[in-house]
C-alpha cells in the first residue's frame, strides 16, 4: 500500500506564513497610509481657512488708509465727535447701552427721564418756566468743548459755598 502523503507539506505551510506576515504588514501601512492622508487633508483645509482669514485681515488693513474710515471708526469706538455736534449715549432701563455705540447729532440731547420725576414736578416745573420771563439760553451760542474748556460752576455750586 502506498504512504499517505499529509495535505499540508512544510512548503505550502511556510508560503501560508509568508503570505500572512505579507497581508499583515501590508494592512498596517494602509492603515498608516490613511491616517496621513486624513492628517494631510486637515492641515489642507487649515491652511485655506488661515490663507481666507489673512486675506479678510488685509483687507480691513487696507481701510484703515481711508479717512473716512478713520473717522467712522473713532465715532464708534471712542465715542468721539466733530465739533458742532452733540454727542449722546442711550442706555436702556439697566443701565447698558443700547445699540452698541455713540449716537451722534447736531441736536441738543434730551433730558434722561428718570423715575424720580413725578408728573406733578413736571407740572410744576413748566409753571415756572412758564412764568420765567427771561429765555432760555441758546446752546448753539456756547464756545465748543476743547481740550482748554474748563466746567463753569454750576448753581448748585455757587449757592452752597456761600
Amino acid at each position: 500500500m502506498a504512504a499517505l502523503r499529509p495535505n499540508l507539506t512544510a512548503r505550502a505551510v511556510a508560503l501560508v506564513v509568508v503570505l500572512l506576515i505579507l497581508v499583515i504588514s501590508f494592512a498596517s501601512s494602509l492603515r498608516i497610509y490613511y491616517a496621513q492622508a486624513h492628517e494631510i487633508a486637515a492641515t489642507q483645509a487649515q491652511i485655506t481657512a488661515s490663507q481666507e482669514r489673512i486675506a479678510a485681515l488685509q483687507g480691513e488693513l487696507g481701510r484703515w488708509d481711508d479717512a473716512a474710515y478713520i473717522r467712522t471708526q473713532a465715532r464708534e469706538r471712542l465715542g468721539w465727535v466733530v465739533p458742532g455736534e452733540t454727542g449722546f449715549k442711550v442706555v436702556g432701563a439697566d443701565g447698558k447701552p443700547l445699540g452698541g455705540g455713540v449716537e451722534i447729532t447736531s441736536e441738543a440731547a434730551p433730558a434722561p427721564v428718570t423715575p424720580a420725576d413725578a408728573w406733578y414736578a413736571k407740572l410744576w416745573g413748566s409753571v415756572a418756566a412758564a412764568d420765567d420771563p427771561t429765555p432760555a439760553p441758546d446752546p448753539a451760542d456756547a464756545p465748543p468743548i476743547t481740550v482748554n474748556t474748563r466746567p463753569s460752576p454750576s448753581p448748585s455750586a455757587s449757592a452752597s459755598g456761600r
